[in-house]
């Protein structure tokens, strides 16, 4: 089972990439802003206090995330793996999910690093949020989940940077130059198992 997260600020390109990954890889996409948007929209108790978090820019607390995760995972016991999409996002996350995947003899393989410059990440996000209608991508909010991801997500860096896992990948490429630079990552490890 390989286990990939692909890590980067929000507007980073993290679910296009999941998407090309997970077609070619066929493995299974575990991205929480899908799995906790699904929930706000089907109106669930955790998805109405999700909503809470999301709609003021901040992160969902973790035991609500963590069980999203467990279930999904369990949902899809016989996958090739998964690539965490936008999780963990604190280091007690991370901490928890590397019990959880011990616990399954599967731990994460690799870090997936996309670097995207600040004032790129605004564009980005400013543009999703014309064409996608999402309510979390407005200018405000924009700026406080990349606080919110600088103080609380990016320590993530050094937690997995430890552990020799972090590949970096230059995200101010094209879609397409990316995805080689991913792909090369991934065979190179699959190469040698």
């Amino acid at each position: 089972m390989l286990n990939i997260v692909l890590f980067g600020a929000p507007g980073t390109g993290k679910g296009t990439q999941s998407a090309l990954i997970i077609e070619k890889y066929h493995m299974v996409h575990l991205s929480t802003g899908d799995l906790l948007r699904a929930a706000i929209a089907e109106g669930s108790p955790m998805g109405l206090e999700a909503k809470k978090y999301i709609d003021q820019g901040l992160l969902v607390p973790d035991d609500v995330i963590l069980r999203e995760v467990q279930s999904t995972m369990l949902k899809n016991t016989q996958s090739k793996g998964f690539v965490f999409d936008g999780f963990p996002r604190t280091i007690a996350q991370a901490e928890a999910l590397d019990r959880m995947l011990a616990e399954k003899n599967t731990p994460i393989q690799m870090i997936i690093y996309l670097e995207v410059g600040e004032e790129e990440l605004y564009k980005r996000i400013l543009h999703r949020s014309q064409i996608s209608g999402r309510t979390d991508d407005n200018e405000e909010t924009i700026r406080k989940r990349i606080a919110v991801y600088e103080s609380q997500t990016f320590p993530l860096i050094d937690y997995y940077d430890a552990q020799g896992k972090v590949i970096r990948i230059d995200g101010m490429h094209t879609i397409d130059q990316v995805f080689v630079e991913i792909q090369k990552s991934i065979d190179d490890y699959l190469s040698k198992k």
